[in-house]
């Protein structure tokens, strides 16, 4: 059984502050449900996004698994904001995080599926 979203987002957000990044809860979702996306700002105009993803991957149905839906690499501030604006609008039990880190770092590690996976 996969922790509601509510619990996670607020581990998720403890664990950014323990390690000296900033993060904080742009857009409330579903309690219990609700996708999960996270935007790590490095505050010189690029970006990283994370999602959900997809169901009926390994692992996806019982742990939450994350995905760079815009790439592995950084992409410009403005891109993110239209793509995150674009899946508000589709799914209105979205959770949006932001972190704010200049390294980059999202903490993600063990539960990010890449290509290969």
């Amino acid at each position: 059984m996969r922790l509601r979203a509510e619990f996670w987002v607020k581990g998720y957000i403890r664990r950014c502050a323990i390690e000296g990044a900033s993060a904080v809860v742009v857009r409330h979702g579903d309690d219990d449900a609700g996708a999960i996306f996270i935007k790590v700002d490095r505050l010189d105009g690029s970006c990283l996004v994370f999602g959900p993803a997809p169901a009926g991957l390994d692992g996806a149905d019982s742990d939450r698994r994350w995905t760079a839906p815009l790439g592995p690499a950084v992409v410009d501030t403005a891109k993110a904001d239209e793509f995150l604006a674009r899946e508000a609008r589709f799914d209105t039990d979205l959770w949006l995080i932001e972190v704010e880190d200049r390294r980059g770092r999202h903490f993600l590690d063990d539960s990010l599926v890449t290509a290969s996976d």
